[in-house]
């Protein structure tokens, strides 16, 4: 069955969403490097950082700056997927990636170097687990953000359940 990778509620093959996480996993170790000496020049990374995990919150794995690197380049030489996985829940992940590192931002921004570090240590917590492990949390959270979200209201009834 061909992947369909331009929408939003298609599959990828999963080596593209790992690929990014160690290139995140990279980028955040720099953030928390540089912010031992410049919490400015933390700040500026880690917006970046922030951009690319909009940017695949938005769109998708596979037209986020990473996603398309590995499509451009990696993908081509790596043979066809032999394992793919369901675009949304890869999406959530890139928005909470995204809450983590506009907090951290903000942190290093208002000189909170701690604060910075610690949501980047967060992000970078969860990115390392998805590119070493295959690991990704935010995919594992958003059944239940599904489950939630699709709860009714209560209603005042006098029926007994």
């Amino acid at each position: 069955m061909p992947q369909n990778t331009n929408s939003p509620t298609g599959q990828v093959d999963v080596r593209g969403p790992r690929f990014a996480a160690w290139i995140t996993t990279g980028v955040l170790v720099l953030v928390l490097i540089v912010s031992a000496f410049s919490t400015a020049a933390a700040a500026v990374l880690i917006a970046l950082q922030a951009i690319v995990f909009a940017l695949g919150a938005l769109y998708g794995p596979r037209r986020s700056p990473y996603g398309w690197v590995f499509a451009t380049f990696a993908a081509p030489r790596i043979g066809p997927a032999t394992e793919t996985e369901p675009v949304p829940p890869l999406r959530f992940a890139q928005l909470v990636g995204f809450v983590f590192a506009i907090v951290g931002f903000i942190g290093f921004a208002a000189g909170a170097g701690v604060v910075g570090a610690i949501f980047t240590a967060f992000a970078l917590f969860a990115a390392f687990l998805n590119a070493a492990f295959g690991i990704c949390l935010g995919c594992k959270i958003y059944p239940l953000t599904q489950r939630l979200g699709a709860r009714t209201p209560v209603t005042t009834s006098n029926s007994a359940n």
